[in-house]
């Protein structure tokens, strides 16, 4: 009986012996080739990931280095050798183009995301998949298209059709700003307007009031520049947040549809938290393109160097991409420094929205479906 047990034992004990070396060589370290291949890719990671700072050095180093003339420069001196400034020193025309390039891509910004998310949504989520392959193509293609093609159609086309759209609005919201701010009657006195809101239009400028909402044709004014940057920005905040409505768990979605919810409340429930950080993340990336258009806006906006909130009257304002764009053909010496500053406070905003937009997005992770 023993003897049995033992001769049954024996093919177990050598099948473990044989399983043993097999299990083992598994784990064995990679050859000396293996790890030849590893060093090398990380290697080519790491330079890459070091060319990509020292890129960025290097554009910041010659900017801070090119415009440090002007930066030292007396104010006179400026005032006197630039001739476009119009009599402004580098921080008073500085500021007033920043102004601008801020106003036309935030009004732009709140123009594209309603709209992206919007059809985002319709394609993930509402149309048929043939449909909705159709309406992807398109939203890419449209992505594609040169900002100069884009300021072309609004010179030319987009403008006269929306004249009839600024008066329409200009009708609704100038009683409002007459009401809440007054107005500079005939004689120059102040006329009406809510005791606070008066004072501060009368003695400021900048603030909105009864005149805010004029339309001046024709349209070529910083809304006008909003509306083409929103439609060039569009393409880029749809893609992204279709990409993020798509990688929802298709089990969260089936199981709020199982406890009753109708479509849109699964959406606003599940889809939405989801994808709240994508949908950021998207806008950031739309804003940071918005900043720095050029093109467009120069081909559309008829520029001015105004701190205001007259959003349908040309000759208001203008941006800092544009500016350069504009001057620098025919600038030289300290105009071109002057220049190179601009370019370089735009290159401070560009950095200073992303890192807001990675903080931003880091936040909204935390309490969002996205890394779960």
């Amino acid at each position: 009986m023993l003897q049995t047990i033992e001769s049954a034992g024996e093919p177990a004990d050598q099948t473990a012996k044989d399983v043993a070396p097999a299990q083992t060589g598994a784990l064995t370290p990679p050859s000396g080739r293996a790890r030849y291949g590893d060093r090398i890719f990380r290697g080519i990671s790491n330079l890459s990931g070091i060319s990509i700072l020292a890129l960025l050095a290097a554009v910041f180093i010659f900017l801070l280095l090119s415009s440090g003339n002007v930066l030292i420069t007396p104010s006179e001196e400026i005032v006197e050798e630039v001739g476009f400034a119009r009599g402004q020193n580098f921080w008073q025309f500085a500021g007033t183009t920043v102004f601008g390039t801020l106003l036309a891509a935030i009004i732009a910004l709140f123009i594209a995301v309603p709209f992206a998310v919007g059809i985002a949504l319709f394609i993930s989520h509402y149309a048929p998949r043939k449909l909705a392959a159709i309406f992807g193509y398109v939203i890419d293609l449209l992505a594609a298209i040169p900002s100069v093609v884009f300021g072309l159609w609004g010179m030319w086309t987009l403008e006269p059709l929306m004249r009839p759209v600024f008066t329409w609005i200009s009708d609704i919201l100038t009683p409002i700003f007459t009401f809440l701010s007054g107005k500079a009657g005939p004689d120059g006195a102040w006329e009406g307007g809510l005791p606070g809101l008066s004072w501060l239009a009368e003695h400021y400028e900048w603030f909105p009031d009864g005149t805010a909402a004029a339309f001046v044709p024709p349209a070529r004014n910083i809304l006008m520049g909003a509306v083409i940057l929103a439609i060039m920005i569009l393409p880029i905040i749809t893609s992204l947040s279709r990409e993020v409505f798509v990688q929802t768990p298709r089990l969260q979605e089936e199981a709020s549809l199982a406890l009753g919810a109708t479509r849109w409340e699964m959406i606003k429930m599940v889809v939405l938290p989801h994808g709240r950080s994508g949908i950021v993340s998207a806008s950031m990336l739309g804003l940071g393109r918005a900043l720095g258009e050029t093109m467009a806006l120069l081909m559309v906006l008829s520029p001015g160097m105004m701190i205001n909130f007259k959003l349908m009257s040309p000759g208001q304002h203008s941006t800092i991409a544009s500016q350069i764009a504009l001057r620098f053909p025919e600038a030289s010496g300290i105009e071109s420094d002057f220049l190179i500053a601009l370019g370089l406070i735009l290159f401070v905003i560009t950095f200073v929205v992303n890192f807001i937009a990675r903080a931003i997005v880091a936040r909204y992770a935390e309490f969002s479906g996205a890394n779960a």
